[in-house]
């Protein structure tokens, strides 16, 4: 029974860390879409940074939104699950 709230407080967490990438990868691509097409972007890899064109650069955070997306559609099935497991232990 802890266990089930434990899991749902974390997917909860999860989720919320989720949306919070979704937010800056939204702000970081308005932000690109206003510069000029000839402006050097660079892509932060570890302790180094890559030149990368913008549409590159557009093209990883459309990744790394819809990675986002999926694994949020995950988490929500999962605490469903969570929830339905703790009110059939916990009837009433």
């Amino acid at each position: 029974m802890i266990d089930t709230q434990q899991k749902v407080k974390i997917a909860d967490l999860q989720i919320d860390q989720l949306g919070r990438v979704q937010k800056h990868n939204k702000l970081t691509q308005a932000e690109i879409s206003t510069l000029p097409n000839n402006t050097r972007l660079y892509e932060g890899v570890g302790r180094m940074f890559i030149l990368q064109s913008k549409e590159e650069i557009n093209n990883l955070l459309l990744d790394k939104q819809k990675t986002a997306d999926n694994k949020i559609k995950e988490l929500e099935v999962k605490n469903k699950s969570y929830d339905c497991n703790y009110s059939s232990m916990n009837p009433g």
